[in-house]
């Protein structure tokens, strides 16, 4: 399966993001799975399956429990591929925080502007 058939799915892409935070056993992954999408076990079973035989995550048993991590080579390839397109992205990026930047330090001017003017006010 292509990198992006699998990450295609926002039930594994939900499945990554929670292994990105660390190891997790099955029972884990499956009790939010299923608390989020309202999938039963043996569909998160199938998610995760499909997850570690595309490479995207690893697992290991431990006792009875198999625990589960996000294996990070394939997501590396992907980010390699996307990259190739951060140009498009990148400078529009750049001035989204330039902007949010530049007006932050406006409500921040203002707020400093409207203390000194309530201090003044107060001031015998």
């Amino acid at each position: 399966m292509h990198a992006f058939e699998v990450l295609g799915d926002p039930v594994r892409r939900r499945i990554l993001e929670l292994l990105a935070e660390g190891e997790l056993a099955s029972g884990q992954v499956c009790a939010v799975i299923q608390e989020e999408f309202g999938i039963s076990q043996p569909a998160v079973s199938q998610h995760l399956r499909v997850l570690r035989e595309s490479g995207f995550a690893s697992v290991r048993a431990e006792g009875t429990r198999r625990l589960y991590a996000v294996d990070f080579t394939p997501l590396a390839e992907v980010d390699e591929w996307v990259g190739r397109f951060r140009r498009f992205w990148t400078p529009h990026l750049d001035a989204l925080a330039t902007e949010l930047a530049r007006g932050a330090r406006e409500r921040r001017l203002r707020r400093q502007e409207e203390q000194a003017e309530q201090d003044e006010r107060e001031s015998p």
